[in-house]
């Protein structure tokens, strides 16, 4: 099975150009080729010479001759042209006009009758497509803080549903719509009292590459003990030198008893083990401990390349792979069987039980329908029999409240390349929503926490209204030279209304709507429409070919007039078809915030 690209990255050759000159006609071409080849940055990418930068096989481009044809395409690309991106190749220049994408990009779509791996592979091989993931392939992957935030908006919600300080009155109810109730309540909870947090709590999880490797972070900023499995020693590493892991450990034993002294001592420290998850997760069940929270983060949206199977050693797993792509297939089903079934177990003796976004789910149910007789002797009842069902997933669990408004994952990067011009941001950001707690206490704990890997750059959860005033506030800082160079604002694919993922975003939708792919496509739409720099479609990012279509948009703050006018219409757009989508399926929180934010078009038919 060849997956690998010819090693030939070359750190000088792709070396990202930082500071006020540009080898581009425009800045905006300049911001596209500044971050095509960030993600590339052997700090930032996880296997540059392959061209993967994060998610098990997601590229940053098709091959090297497709990453060189789209730099010469970028520096020659005029103000009024677009450059087209098929599946990681340029295919071509169109004149457009000066509002228009730069650069549009779609990756890894497919027929529906032959959106699936197989077919997937069969095109890889052939050099016909490439996987994109979400922002490794739209060229606005910033590291792990992309996703830092939202895992610790996730860990956040769980301590304020189950470890809430005070104790919450409402545990049933939706965090948005709990914050109403508390305000309607005769005893909301007391001014300055103690937030929610994960002290004294165990979590355990697995997974620690470019998704992941989050996890660890996220917990302990949190207050809580995280125990993460990983299969790959380099990764567990890495997590160490760039601070979001605390220890190492090689023997499971050794590395759960550590676990429960932290948690004894309600510290907040990070822990990751050499081993498979099923090995650690066995090791939990026979020694009966049981997490406080419980969930997963290895590639099992990728059964061939991403996920190792508890049968083999990472070095047999590699051998397998291209000696015998169908047996490795074989092996990673049944392992990702057992997984599911040890989350089941613990999650009935108590531990907090979710999925997060990777369709571990699936891949067990999938293996199960195909092996019935098979199974129909094990000790381990049906998955699709339990009657209290699987375990949820993080979306509907303890997200999509945020998404109804508007909120999610807006980041940016400062093309300056001076860490000092994120500094200036960060206090822009503090003074424009000083009444957002969380998001100062966030702010202040990824200044002290997290490194900046390849291009400074920051992240933080914004609603609508909020990211518009954001972005016109960085632009006006480029135009009066507080800071050396543009910014470029994006974000991740896992949006508000960006997306469609049945076993993700878009799991158990108010209306039963959960695989309507409709919207990702009309936010790829308005986004183009509205004059985002580059916009990107893509398919199976996250969850696997089959499970999910979903876009992105990157704009550029260049300090211009038509910068100005531009972010203007894209910063309200991109979270307005999150809130569009949520209050047509029905959430009420998101039809306040559309009737707030002057977005029901009702109002205009009236």
């Amino acid at each position: 099975m060849k997956t690998a690209t010819k090693s030939e990255y070359d750190p000088v050759k792709y070396k990202t150009p930082t500071g006020a000159i540009r080898s581009c006609k425009g800045w905006i071409q300049e911001a596209a080729l500044r971050m095509l080849l960030n993600n590339l940055n052997p700090e930032v990418a996880e296997r540059p010479d392959d061209l993967i930068v994060y998610g098990g096989r997601g590229k940053a481009a098709r091959n090297f001759q497709a990453l060189d044809n789209i730099i010469k395409a970028l520096k020659v690309l005029e103000n009024d042209e677009s450059l087209l991106i098929q599946s990681g190749k340029p295919v071509g220049i169109l004149k457009t006009h000066k509002d228009a994408p730069r650069v549009l990009i779609s990756n890894s779509q497919l027929v529906p009758n032959w959106a699936h791996w197989q077919h997937f592979d069969e095109l890889e091989q052939k050099g016909l497509m490439m996987y994109g993931q979400m922002t490794a392939g739209s060229w606005i992957y910033i590291g792990s803080q992309g996703i830092v935030q939202g895992t610790y908006e996730t860990y956040a919600a769980i301590a304020d549903k189950h470890f809430p300080s005070p104790p919450n009155p409402f545990p049933q109810v939706e965090r948005g719509a709990r914050k109403t109730l508390q305000s309607e309540s005769k005893n909301p909870p007391l001014e300055g009292s103690e937030a929610s947090s994960l002290k004294g709590t165990l979590n355990v999880s697995a997974g620690l590459g470019g998704m992941g490797g989050a996890q660890p972070l996220a917990i302990t900023m949190n207050e809580g003990v995280a125990l993460i499995a990983e299969v790959e020693e380099w990764r567990i590493d890495k997590r160490i030198e760039t601070k979001y892991l605390d220890e190492k450990y090689t023997d499971i034993d050794e590395a759960i008893d550590k676990a429960q002294a932290y948690k004894a001592q309600a510290a907040a420290k990070s822990i990751g083990v050499l081993c498979n998850a099923v090995h650690l997760l066995q090791r939990l069940v026979e020694r009966n401990i049981i997490p406080d929270t419980l969930t997963d983060q290895t590639s099992a949206h990728d059964p061939l390349i991403g996920y190792v199977p508890h049968t083999l050693s990472n070095e047999q797993a590699k051998i397998l792979r291209q000696q015998n792509p169908t047996e490795y297939l074989e092996r990673s089903y049944e392992s990702m069987y057992l997984h599911v079934q040890l989350m089941l177990q613990l999650m009935d003796k108590g531990a907090i039980t979710f999925d997060y976004g990777n369709n571990i789910r699936a891949r067990a149910i999938e293996y199960e329908t195909k092996n019935l007789t098979e199974l129909s002797g094990s000790k381990n009842p049906p998955l699709g029999g339990r009657k209290a069902g699987l375990f949820p997933g993080f979306v509907p669990a303890y997200i999509r409240p945020l998404f109804c408004e508007g909120k999610g994952p807006f980041r940016w990067a400062a093309l300056s390349g001076d860490p000092n011009d994120i500094a200036v941001t960060d206090e822009v950001i503090k003074k424009l929503f000083p009444e957002n707690k969380s998001l100062m206490r966030w702010l202040k704990l990824a200044k002290e926490k997290i490194a900046f890997q390849g291009l400074p750059a920051r992240i933080c959860w914004l609603g609508q209204g909020e990211r518009e005033k954001a972005g016109q506030a960085f632009n006006e800082l480029v135009r009066t030279g507080k800071v050396k160079a543009p910014i470029v604002i994006g974000r991740d694919h896992l949006d508000s209304g960006s997306v469609a993922s049945p076993n993700r975003e878009t799991e158990a939708m108010l209306d039963g709507s959960d695989a309507v792919a409709d919207w990702p496509i009309l936010n790829a739409l308005v986004n183009t429409a509205g004059g985002a720099s580059w916009v990107s479609l893509h398919h199976g990012g996250g969850v696997g070919m089959g499970y999910s279509i979903h876009a992105g948009m990157v704009i550029v703050a260049d300090g211009t007039d038509d910068a100005e006018q531009r972010l203007k219409r894209v910063l309200r757009n991109d979270p307005g078809m999150g809130v569009i989508r949520h209050a047509d399926a029905g959430y009420h929180i998101a039809k306040d915030t559309l009737r707030e934010n002057g977005l029901d078009f009702k109002d205009r038919l009236k």
